[in-house]
């Protein structure tokens, strides 16, 4: 595998439809990293002190509908 100076070289010479795929499959993979990072975080117990944050908000106080929301502004 070529360094990223040479990669990003390498990109710049292909026609612009695979450019676009490439950049679609590169968003697929940060998609499924980032997929990968969240499990991993719920399941270390990493989240627990936000998600347990965030369900005190709501249980002090009272959750609207988004929608709600919006239509009053």
């Amino acid at each position: 595998m070529g360094t990223l100076p040479e990669i990003e070289a390498a990109i710049k010479q292909l026609p612009e439809n695979d450019i676009r795929q490439l950049a679609a499959w590169l968003e697929e993979c940060l998609e499924q990293m980032w997929d990968k990072q969240i499990k991993n975080d719920l399941t270390s117990g990493k989240l627990d002190r936000l998600i347990a944050k965030a369900e005190a908000n709501i249980a002090d106080k009272p959750v609207r509908d988004i929608d709600e929301i919006l239509n009053n502004s």
